[in-house]
């Protein structure tokens, strides 16, 4: 097959900055930057949103050996950084380089260079923006540098890699009744019971368990097993409005919070019911059923400040709402005796201050990725919860 050359505007390098080891095939084809992309990156790198994936891209165009840059075309600085998209395609003209192929996802762009008679096409495999906490799934490559407490597959089992121990996962969890429904459900378990990891992030869409599956594993960890230091579950939720406000509401606090609690209460009956868990209840025979605050409690994220937490094993649900400020103060409540599960979507954050890297979920992951005791899991499947929800992800609305 001939080589191709392909030129690769900036959109393609920020939706995959691994796209050029896709490009290449090998060293089948040769590969090509505009003067004016490495200027696009340059001002892009300082945008919030965007920030550490332009930092990804300009490290492997860094790292590459093979590519090559096309030399500026002769205008000045000011003028280049004013109309790139423009300057992009006088590059590719002047280049005299054999029959390239551009290759941008910019419709408009894409009209432009017909104009000038380039070749243009989309980049087909491109995925929507993701942040830390969906990039790391909690796998690695085979070859890559193991992470602590990730795993890779070998012989189609995943291996875990824990900073003291290696092992081959073939086998399955059952805990407080609850039997995982995916590979991933599984790992999601063996991380949140190992004694030696103390916080666990776990990402995933709408629908894949990860708040039922971290009440099982707290249920099991405070009334059930043996020789540790558990005696209490906490649960912290952010409380962030969806659509109209519902403004003051009445009572205690707990009345308060019921109706944004009622999920994670509807959530601990069902997990009562497969197996009793009455010590959680202070009567689990009544209507309207009310936690032991010496074994249950769940907590607004206001009134954690100024707590010292020990001896519990602590749930933060839709993590993706919190603040990093927020996310510090805590963390750093934490004292001896504590496993953090920290749950959430980077790609539903309700809180109008925060966006997909800037919230507290992806800050645990950047800041913590690596550590000894930490580890992180994406989880993912065939279904969800249900027929409507699967229709969701699959259509991506």
């Amino acid at each position: 097959m001939a080589e191709k050359t392909y030129v690769l505007d900036t959109n393609v390098l920020i939706e995959n900055p691994k796209c050029i080891v896709q490009f290449r095939n090998g060293e089948q084809n040769r590969i090509v930057i505009p003067y004016a992309v490495i200027l696009e990156l340059d001002k892009l790198k300082k945008d919030q949103r965007l920030g550490y994936v332009v930092n990804q891209a300009i490290a492997v165009i860094q790292s590459d050996q093979l590519l090559s840059i096309l030399p500026p075309y002769p205008i000045s600085e000011e003028a280049l950084k004013k109309n790139c998209d423009g300057l992009i395609l006088e590059e590719i003209k002047n280049s005299h380089l054999d029959d390239p192929i551009f290759v941008t996802n910019d419709r408009i762009l894409q009209i432009k260079a017909q104009l000038y008679s380039i070749r243009c096409e989309g980049y087909r495999d491109a995925n929507p923006f993701k942040s830390e906490s969906e990039r790391f799934t909690g796998f690695v490559e085979p070859g890559d540098n193991p992470i602590p407490n990730s795993f890779r597959w070998e012989s189609g089992h995943p291996y875990f890699l824990g900073f003291n121990e290696e092992k081959s996962i073939d086998y399955s969890h059952k805990v407080w009744g609850v039997k995982p429904r995916s590979v991933y459900q599984n790992l999601a378990m063996e991380l949140m019971l190992n004694q030696d990891i103390d916080l666990v992030s776990i990402q995933s869409e709408a629908g894949f368990g990860k708040t039922y599956l971290a009440l099982a594993c707290a249920l099991y960890l405070v009334l059930e097993a043996k020789n540790n230091p558990f005696n209490k579950i906490f649960v912290v939720k952010p409380v962030v409005e969806i659509g109209a406000k519902m403004g003051f509401l009445p009572g205690d606090i707990e009345e308060k919070m019921a109706p944004y609690i009622r999920y994670i209460r509807d959530l601990v009956v069902k997990l009562h019911e497969g197996r009793q868990a009455n010590r959680i209840f202070l009567d689990a025979e009544a209507q309207y059923v009310r936690f032991n605050p010496n074994k249950f409690e769940i907590l607004p994220i206001a009134y954690v400040r100024g707590m010292n937490i020990e001896n519990a094993v602590v749930i933060i649900d839709e993590m993706q709402n919190l603040s990093r400020t927020e996310t510090r103060a805590l963390l750093t409540r934490m004292c001896e005796g504590v496993k953090c599960f920290c749950l959430g979507d980077s790609r539903q954050v309700d809180n109008p201050y925060l966006n997909e890297t800037n919230n507290g979920l992806n800050w645990v992951v950047k800041k913590f990725l690596g550590m000894r005791n930490y580890a992180h899991i994406v989880l993912k499947g065939e279904r969800s919860r249900g027929p409507i929800t699967d229709m969701v992800l699959r259509s991506g609305l």
